[in-house]
């Protein structure tokens, strides 16, 4: 069954608009109430995760471990609190628990954990994501069974060698159950991903490994769903989707900047940007 958000044959755009509005709130609201988090990098992802949990994956938010779920690694695990909103809202574990982001005793800590339902692995350390994506694909062949595997992955995360490594194997292991989406916010801790270690031409290097792949518009809904559709139509290749993002998307003083890398808004800031998402909805 697909997730009980929206349904692929009947895609309700304005649904999804509204819940990925929804969940820009809840990562400003979550991360201001600890005084830390990933805001900035988390807002980029909100339509990715929310395009893929409330249309494409086949899971079951009353079942987590059901055995022929879709697996969704977050590998940039700092943007746990889009993670944790989208999961919430899926019906994974109550929306109420949201309020105890990376407070202590809670299961929802800084970086994406399996304690906290829906999850799959623990993530953050980056780079290693798509290896276990991988192997879950690979997995799901030797098995025969029909379940895909996701990979989320930031830019300036894509800079580490195990990615291209992995990305070597998924191309020689033909797995086409594998789909990595590469979150292109052009931004990471320390400044510009261009400044630090440029990625350019990046759909032909990923080309050049033996990949399919779509870029798209990481905030555009119809481009989204057009791209995970494309998604198990290709044979033999393993399949990535470079979505060009925006760090900090929805609020406009927090867009472009490495500023809420790491740094939570304040309650001024919080109520300012709640207005400003308030009047986008209207």
């Amino acid at each position: 069954m697909k997730g009980d958000c929206v349904s692929a044959k009947k895609v309700d755009i304005s649904s999804l608009e509204k819940n990925a509005n929804q969940s820009r709130k809840e990562i400003l609201q979550i991360t201001n109430s600890a005084g830390c988090g990933h805001p900035g990098g988390s807002l980029s992802a909100v339509e990715i995760l929310t395009t893929l949990y409330f249309y494409k994956l086949n899971h079951k938010p009353e079942d987590p471990f059901w055995s022929e779920r879709d697996r969704m690694i977050v590998s940039k695990g700092h943007a746990s609190p889009v993670t944790y909103s989208v999961l919430a809202s899926c019906g994974y574990f109550p929306k109420e628990e949201l309020a105890t982001f990376r407070k202590l005793g809670s299961r929802l800590q800084g970086h994406v954990h399996r304690k906290v339902p829906g999850v799959e692995l623990n993530t953050g350390s980056l780079g290693h994501g798509l290896s276990v994506s991988n192997g879950i694909a690979l997995a799901a062949k030797m098995k025969k069974k029909d379940f895909k595997s996701y990979c989320l992955m930031g830019d300036g995360e894509i800079q580490e060698g195990s990615v291209w490594e992995a990305a070597m194997t998924a191309a020689h292991f033909k797995l086409d159950n594998v789909c990595a989406i590469i979150d292109y916010n052009k931004i990471q801790e320390n400044g510009l991903v261009s400044d630090i270690m440029g990625l350019e031409p990046l759909a032909e290097k990923w080309k050049s490994f033996g990949w399919e792949v779509v870029e798209v518009d990481g905030h555009n809904f119809d481009e989204l769903i057009s791209a995970f559709d494309k998604f198990g139509t290709v044979k033999d290749k393993p399949f990535v989707i470079i979505a060009h993002t925006i760090k900090g998307k929805g609020v406009s003083f927090m867009e472009n900047t490495q500023k809420w890398h790491g740094k939570a808004p304040n309650d001024e800031q919080l109520k300012d940007a709640l207005a400003e998402l308030e009047g986008k909805a209207a």
